[in-house]
């Protein structure tokens, strides 16, 4: 079975998730997040990748991200992976992979599903069972958005500044998003997304994706093509 294609778009915002080989574990101590947050701001400043949101679990990440140049996302990642690793395996005098080896993404339909992708990212050790309430994690991106604690990692997506003209408005705004939870369904588009790297957005910007790749963003069919599909093929 073919990895699935991951997508060359600069200047539109990616769903990101790596995850521990074997899902076992990436973080033991407090100053590991601590570190990888280091490593993460670093290495998006240096190739040019806006992180919008993110939330650092016990054996994944998700991150929210803008790339400004091509690659810019494999870029991050590699370099915060080779960076954190050799940080784990000096501290824990191990050896050895940490992640497994290809990340994930999906790419997100700013205009209407980005902050509901925010929602997703920094809800998820409610979700997870770890806390009640997301303010009571602090590796996460929430903080900020909802609260005003400085990150240095994170550089605001326009969707979020439209919120409202004032910061405090704007976190205001945001908890009020939060508050509501998100539905099973809106839960399994993103995962799915996510899962099989395609698109989390509506019909009409996944046609513009796929005019601009040139390649399909949406679940293929089984059975043979449809005639008109051949035709084109010719």
């Amino acid at each position: 079975m073919s990895r699935p294609l991951r997508y060359e778009a600069i200047d539109l915002p990616q769903h990101v998730i790596q995850r521990g080989n074997n899902r076992q574990a990436t973080f033991f101590a407090e100053e590991d997040y601590a570190v990888y947050r280091e490593c993460l701001k670093d290495a998006a400043d240096r190739h040019e990748c806006d992180v919008h949101a993110y939330v650092l679990m016990t054996n994944h990440v998700h991150v929210l991200m803008t790339p400004h140049q091509s690659g810019g996302i494999g870029k991050v990642l590699q370099s915060v992976g080779r960076r954190y690793v050799q940080y784990v395996n000096t501290q824990y005098r191990r050896t050895g992979t940490l992640w497994e080896g290809r990340y994930k993404a999906s790419l997100i339909d700013s205009e209407r599903y980005l902050l509901t992708c925010y929602r997703y990212i920094e809800m998820n050790p409610v979700r997870a069972g770890m806390v009640k309430h997301p303010d009571e994690y602090r590796w996460s991106s929430y903080a900020w958005h909802a609260q005003g604690l400085d990150d240095t990692v994170i550089r605001d997506h326009p969707c979020y500044l439209d919120l409202a003209n004032s910061v405090s408005g704007r976190q205001s705004a945001y908890r009020r998003l939060l508050r509501a939870p998100l539905g099973s369904e809106t839960l399994a588009e993103i995962r799915d997304a996510l899962n099989q790297c395609r698109v989390y957005g509506g019909e009409r910007f996944k046609d513009e994706i796929e005019a601009v790749l040139g390649r399909r963003v949406r679940p293929g069919k089984a059975g043979r093509p449809r005639k008109e599909l051949q035709e084109k093929g010719k």
